[in-house]
């Protein structure tokens, strides 16, 4: 088989299995949405914070301004973005 047979088979299973756990427990609750939203707020605002808190001591450590501060918290975004991209994947 080739790859892209196997990402295709993969997302069928993966599919299945979704309708079989819907099916099982049905459609989610309210609060339980309202947490997956927060789940992915915190997921994002976290390292994009611990960024901004690392380039802020390493500038403060360097007296360099902003120098760090911005490619850091920008860091942290896209890791935070990633992190909840893939989260949101699984789910």
């Amino acid at each position: 088989m080739t790859e892209d047979t196997d990402g295709l088979l993969g997302s069928v299973r993966r599919l299945r299995e979704r309708h079989r756990e819907w099916l099982r427990q049905g459609d989610p609750s309210f609060p339980r949405y309202l947490a997956q939203v927060g789940v992915l707020g915190w997921t994002i605002v976290v390292p994009t914070l611990a960024g901004v808190f690392i380039g802020r001591w390493i500038d403060r450590q360097l007296a360099t301004g902003i120098f760090w501060t911005g490619p850091l918290m920008l860091l942290g975004l896209a890791a935070g973005c990633w992190t909840a991209w893939r989260w949101m994947q699984q789910r």
